[in-house]
């Protein structure tokens, strides 16, 4: 007879070991075939800082949590309902987060004295009773795995690298995950190297026999599928969603995308997926620095193409002269920042919000930008297209602000119709007599887009303060006030749409205002709150510059209003100097992103005040 299968609503897993132990692999490949399944789901890969840390020590330990359900999730899970631990180092760097209770999957075999006094261990855990309050399934997954490949001509050291794949085949048999794609994705990956296809191969379908056959896991799971609305869906990264929206964008307006880019964790993703894209006419240029990189794609602009450049925290700081270059020019430029951990090199790998005040004002003079801040992996999709739109229309540098959270971050994103999406057509200035390149157009303030070569529109380009309408180098005092003022009334007039709160009752007494990736966890402490009896509302700001033109009317309605950020309270900072509203910051910087339960205690310290 087969092994019960018991029904769950909801599931957190958290797959970790040494950098080399493919985790990030392994679970993304349990992801995608979750995501098959039709699982709502999000994930949190968790990075070393170091590109090789000593083999078995807590610098080296890489992680990847996947929460999955049949109901729609806004996060990855506070805490796992079951961590993978490859080694000793990967136990004691996670199990400070299980609840009691939870399940471990650990490799014995990797509990050697030697790995165990590399992390602190004087005893074994698994021998000392310390795990007692957890259900532990010592596996040795290594000895297993070798045992497997004894048949291939590979070494000891070799074979034990498909420890993860049987450990992903343990983990697919658990919980009912279908086995084509990934055999497939490795078929596709090691083709060329038949022997390791084979060795990866053997060890997926051990670890699923031995779920199936193994007295220690007497049974297995099943996780029905979410309801979601009708359409064809994919999972998808807040780096590939930020891709595909700027491909998406100059289709629609029928310019060339030019991406300028300096390699910089955890923005590169972005540089190797439109990289990949030329067939849609897509120009990536890795630059030496990120000063020629981001010249590069303001040139791009001149030129008459979409101009972008992609960073982090340390880049931006480098590229802030050209930046000032581009609002004095007045020509279109996307700028997007993956933050990470500051300041300095920081915490590369980890995420953090912490260039909000950077992006507004980190450039010399009266330097006004757009600034704008996708809330989820898949809405960078949509507000990469949004960026594109400023820019073009209103000829300005655009910051698009994710992080480290968002971009690795990955969850179920709904394809859009194409014939949805909108007409980003943008019209050059054409060949005219007495053109004056700084005449603005009445409605969006922006000059014209004049592209180089195109008779009788010659112009002068440069840092140095323009002349209204004519454009000629002027240092006159007056003028200068006037095209200072002319660029803030631009960036300050952008169309956007109104900030939409959520509050059922229309009553509330306290409001979560979040941006950025503060969205999943605000949503899902906001249904808890609710689910518990207490009346709060919630809204989010996908547009930080300009802000919404009704924000001062919605901070005024809420006599409490808190603001989670991951940093010491920049976005307070802004809301207080513009608005007079003492809102309350609820911040950390911890490079992880904020858990439901700790978004809910905050809150019910300010309802209980």
């Amino acid at each position: 007879m087969g092994k019960p299968v018991v029904c769950l609503d909801q599931v957190v897993i958290r797959f970790a070991g040494d950098s080399g132990d493919g985790m990030q692999l392994t679970g993304d490949r349990f992801t995608m075939d979750t995501a098959s399944l039709g699982n709502d789901l999000s994930t949190l890969p968790n990075y070393p800082a170091e590109i090789r840390a000593p083999q078995g020590t807590l610098p080296g330990v890489s992680s990847f949590q996947l929460h999955f359900a049949d109901h729609l999730i806004q996060t990855p899970g506070d805490a796992p309902d079951i961590l993978v631990a490859m080694n000793p180092a990967a136990l004691k760097a996670n199990i400070r987060d299980l609840p009691r209770g939870a399940t471990i999957i650990v490799d014995r075999d990797e509990f050697t004295t030697r790995n165990l006094s590399k992390v602190g261990y004087a005893t074994n855990p698994l021998e000392d009773g310390s795990l007692e309050s957890y259900k532990v399934h010592a596996v040795g997954l290594t000895s297993l795995t070798v045992a497997a490949l004894a048949q291939l001509s590979l070494s000891r050291k070799e074979a034990e690298r498909s420890k993860n794949m049987f450990a992903l085949g343990l983990l697919s048999w658990m919980y009912h995950r279908p086995t084509e794609a990934t055999e497939n994705f490795l078929k596709a990956k090691f083709g060329k190297k038949p022997e390791i296809l084979q060795a990866n191969l053997l060890a997926y379908k051990t670890g699923w026999n031995y779920g199936e056959t193994s007295e220690d896991f007497a049974v297995s799971y099943k996780i029905a599928p979410a309801k979601m609305p009708a359409g064809k869906y994919r999972n998808i990264s807040g780096n590939v969603a930020l891709a595909y929206g700027l491909i998406a964008a100059s289709q629609q307006s029928g310019l060339k995308l030019f991406l300028g880019s300096y390699p910089i964790t955890p923005a590169s993703d972005i540089l190797h997926e439109l990289a990949k894209q030329k067939k849609f006419g897509v120009i990536t240029f890795q630059a030496e620095d990120e000063i020629a990189a981001v010249g590069s794609a303001l040139g791009a602009s001149y030129g008459g193409a979409l101009g972008i450049t992609t960073t982090s925290g340390p880049g931006l700081a480098l590229k802030s002269e050209m930046i000032g270059l581009g609002v004095m020019l007045e020509l279109p430029l996307i700028i997007i920042d993956v933050q990470r951990g500051g300041p300095s090199t920081g915490l590369p790998t980890k995420t953090e919000q912490a260039d909000l005040l950077q992006a507004m004002f980190g450039r010399n003079g009266e330097s006004p930008v757009v600034v704008l801040a996708p809330s989820t992996p898949s809405d960078c999709f949509d507000m990469a297209i949004e960026a594109a739109r400023i820019a073009t229309t209103y000829r300005v540098p655009v910051f698009l602000l994710s992080d480290g959270y968002i971009a690795n971050g990955s969850e179920p994103w709904k394809i859009p119709d194409v014939s949805t999406l909108p007409d980003l057509a943008v019209e050059f200035a054409k060949t005219q007599e007495d053109f004056l390149p700084y005449l603005r157009d009445p409605k969006t303030l922006a000059r014209p887009w004049a592209i180089p070569g195109t008779k009788g529109i010659e112009h002068r380009i440069g840092g140095v303060e323009k002349a209204d309408k004519t454009g000629e180098i002027s240092y006159d005092p007056t003028n200068h006030d006037l095209m200072v003022r002319a660029r803030a009334a631009k960036v300050a007039g952008i169309d956007i749409p109104d900030l939409v709160v959520d509050d059922p009752s229309g009553k509330a007494e306290v409001l979560l205002l979040g941006w950025g990736s503060t969205y999943g966890p605000i949503a899902a402490a906001v249904e808890l709150l609710r689910a518990n009896g207490e009346d709060v509302a919630q809204a989010h700001l996908r547009y930080i510059n300009p802000f919404p033109k009704n924000l001062a009317e919605v901070l005024q309605k809420y006599p409490k209003v808190i603001v989670p950020e991951m940093n010491l309270g920049q976005l307070s900072m802004l809301l207080r100097a513009q608005f007079l509203k003492d809102v309350i910051g609820y911040n950390m910087v911890r490079g992880l992103p904020f858990t439901t339960t700790e978004i809910i205690e905050a809150t019910m310290e300010v309802l209980n005040d």
